[in-house]
């Protein structure tokens, strides 16, 4: 099997050969009572967005949607699972990705399936997609583990990364009978807050 999570073939033989154990097989109970919570929709980035589930139960709650892999099995699986929403789904990038700002970036399984190498990156790739006053939230897998992916994150090396552009506003855990078992009492529930400009 390919061996860097950074490429698009370590993805595509791990989907095409059903080997995904982040695959949640439906939307995660906390993002689902948080978006329940919320009046106000706008447009959402999901990126390394895998089978697409989220993709759905964002568009019905309102928002416009961009899911995106680079995966192109993955976006082949998210098409198919979407169906008439299919379009929804783009192959691209996270970090040429094009249309933003976006009022919402959603993270599911992404950050800690990207190489710590390049967190750096992520980090300033993802402030640069959401827009002032904007959201990032979603799911955070903490922990120090060696070997990845997933690539956990100790709580202080993530709000190193997130803290020059970011305000945290909330944070959960997610209890472990809604944790996969791959993630299971690592995960957190974490919303983030865009900074106005200086």
């Amino acid at each position: 099997m390919a061996q860097d999570s950074a490429k698009p073939d370590f993805w595509d033989t791990r989907y095409r050969g059903n080997v995904m154990p982040w695959d949640a097989h439906g939307v995660p109970l906390a993002l689902a009572e948080w978006l329940g919570a919320r009046d106000a929709a706008g447009r959402v980035l999901i990126p390394g967005c895998g089978t697409g589930y989220e993709a759905r139960h964002f568009a019905q709650k309102g928002y416009d949607v961009l899911a995106i892999d680079f995966s192109e099995a993955a976006v082949e699986a998210a098409r198919a699972e979407l169906g008439e929403l299919a379009s929804l789904v783009k192959r691209a990038d996270f970090f040429a990705v094009e249309g933003g700002p976006f009022d919402l970036v959603y993270e599911r399984a992404f950050l800690c399936a990207l190489p710590r190498r390049i967190w750096e990156d992520w980090a300033r790739r993802v402030a640069e997609l959401v827009k002032p006053g904007g959201t990032l939230a979603g799911f955070f897998y903490l922990n120090d583990n060696a070997k990845g992916p997933p690539f956990g994150i100790a709580p202080e090396a993530l709000g190193a990364l997130l803290a020059r552009s970011f305000e945290r506003v909330e944070d959960r855990p997610v209890p472990p009978a809604q944790s996969l078992a791959v993630f299971e009492g690592r995960e957190r529930w974490q919303v983030w807050v865009r900074r106005q400009p200086a």
